[in-house]
């Protein structure tokens, strides 16, 4: 049995040329699709996660301190989140990772005051601060300083950081 050389014919050598740069575009659209997928999912993964170590960090500190808890704390605020917003983050241009990343460094540093009671750290709030300034945050070779410009403090207390850039 005998195959005809169609493969000579510039009609056939054409057609298969238009399937190869097909399937090498197609292919490469493939790969730009999926890498966006994952890095949605990547992200979304970072984020649960997140949430459920706060949620799971609250759990336990209000879990450990509900037993020491009697009558007269039940009655007075208590705080039961933390949240960071970092200002300045497009002055950086701060990838999303480094921004979570570094929000969750913070929120390891000031962990202690989760279930505590707000009228105390309203008398201890420079200390709090100063906890947080101290320290210098590194993330991917940079070491960002944080300045605390506005500190709420409440059941769902917020932090309003601003960070610069140390050399």
């Amino acid at each position: 049995m005998h195959i005809p050389p169609l493969y000579r014919r510039k009609d056939w050598q054409r057609l298969m040329v238009g399937f190869f740069l097909g399937g090498v575009i197609a292919y490469l659209i493939f790969i730009y699709m999926y890498g966006q997928l994952i890095e949605k999912r990547i992200e979304e993964n970072l984020r649960l996660r997140t949430e459920y170590q706060e949620l799971q960090l609250a759990y336990d500190t209000l879990e450990s301190n509900l037993s020491e808890l009697n009558q007269k704390y039940q009655q007075k605020l208590l705080i039961n989140s933390i949240d960071i917003i970092i200002v300045n983050a497009d002055t950086f241009k701060l990838d999303r990772f480094i921004l979570h990343e570094l929000e969750d460094m913070i929120k390891e540093e000031v962990k202690d005051i989760l279930g505590k009671e707000a009228a105390t750290l309203n008398d201890h709030y420079p200390l709090l601060i100063r906890m947080i300034e101290n320290k210098s945050y590194t993330i991917d070779g940079f070491t960002y300083q944080a300045k605390v410009n506005h500190l709420f403090i409440n059941e769902n207390s917020e932090i309003h950081i601003e960070l610069d850039l140390q050399r």
